[in-house]
């Protein structure tokens, strides 16, 4: 025990004094003719990926098929699944019913741009340490090139020299929620649009902010979730605490971690509901707008002849977007950030599944209340 107590702290002062001299660095030099096609390369393929939330979601498992030391390409994953389903559950059954058509879009945009841009600086990461493997040497030298901060160098050479998964997981956690802090949370748009207005303070209420890691047991064929949930969004600490947590949860038990990565394989990505709750949920809509789901009260009462709400495919509600190119700005600037690598987190599960169906409880009430109010203001 004391011996891996020195060897971590060890770890951790090199990296510390790793980190500082980044903050100094000099500006990047110039590459040769074979590191400038690679980057162009990198570049490229991130593109082809990068094309709405379906082909990034996906694109982060099949990277973790292939590399599955990198933990983070798995809860990658998983969390971009989680918006994939709050993008769609802006044109479901609920949502849809209480928002505008602008309220919509802007949420949605809200949410595109995070996930876009969380997978434009994160897989050129995942595609470099691929191309160091194929060819066997370190080429983190060319991070910066692909303008990833310079706080990830240090986190990726260690992981290369000692594959300590965790600290690499943490790292990524870390710097793609400071990535997106001045790029869209902080953002003026996002401010004045999303985050000020009476729906993003009803957050809180309806608890729309979960994410659910779903997976089978091989003794009880239903599903079960593992995950938490974004008390307050806007918050970077809390961001990344959660992301620290998920991971934790994700990896703590290796046979749930083995039942989550086959559900994964089961279920291909498509950002409805229904790739879960296939009982519960739909992607085709039957019904009228104008009707009301009779919901059963626990979602173990769930039968395949119960009511079933609209909750559609991506590709069906929302066309690709074409965003405009990220701003160039390295977030790292001084060593703020550092405690976070190894502040402990509260581990303990919560009931994600009782709080997602409280929230489908809220919604649902929210618009039969929305319905009586606007039929008893015609008279």
């Amino acid at each position: 025990m004391l011996r891996k107590w020195i060897t971590n702290h060890n770890q951790y002062t090199m990296l510390k004094a790793e980190l500082k001299n980044k903050i100094k660095e000099k500006p990047i030099s110039a590459l040769s003719k074979d590191e400038r096609k690679l980057v162009l390369s990198i570049r490229d393929k991130t593109k082809q990926k990068n094309r709405n939330n379906v082909t990034r979601t996906m694109a982060y498992l099949d990277y973790f098929k292939l590399h599955p030391e990198v933990h983070w390409s798995l809860l990658a994953h998983l969390v971009s699944r989680n918006a994939g389903w709050n993008m769609t559950d802006l044109k479901g059954e609920f949502l849809a019913r209480l928002l505008t058509p602008k309220e919509q879009n802007d949420f949605y945009l809200f949410l595109e741009r995070g996930n876009w841009l969380i997978f434009q600086d994160a897989y050129p990461q995942l595609l470099l340490y691929e191309a160091s493997k194929k060819q066997k040497t370190s080429l983190f030298h060319l991070l910066t090139h692909l303008n990833v901060s310079r706080f990830m160098e240090p986190f990726w050479t260690h992981f290369w020299n000692n594959q300590s998964s965790p600290l690499l997981t943490t790292a990524l956690i870390i710097n793609e929620q400071n990535y997106i802090e001045s790029r869209v949370i902080l953002n003026d748009q996002y401010q004045k649009n999303v985050l000020h207005t009476i729906l993003f303070r009803l957050q809180d209420v309806f608890e729309l902010n979960h994410i659910l890691i779903p997976y089978e047991t091989q003794s009880i064929k239903q599903t079960n979730f593992v995950g938490g949930t974004v008390h307050h969004f806007s918050s970077l600490k809390d961001r990344i605490l959660l992301g620290k947590k998920l991971y934790h949860d994700l990896y703590s038990i290796k046979s749930r971690l083995n039942y989550i990565i086959i559900w994964t394989e089961q279920h291909p990505h498509t950002g409805s509901r229904h790739d879960f709750w296939p009982h519960l949920f739909t992607d085709t809509k039957k019904i009228s707008p104008s009707s009301n789901q009779l919901l059963p009260h626990t979602p173990t009462d769930l039968n395949k002849n119960g009511p079933r709400i609209y909750s559609p495919n991506l590709k069906d509600v929302w066309e690709d977007w074409t965003h405009s190119a990220a701003e160039d700005e390295d977030w790292f600037k001084d060593m703020a950030m550092f405690p976070l690598v190894k502040k402990k987190i509260n581990d303990k599960e919560e009931n994600v599944l009782n709080h997602y169906w409280n929230t489908i409880e809220k919604l649902e009430i929210a618009v039969f209340a929305k319905k009586l109010f606007t039929r008893h203001s015609r008279y």
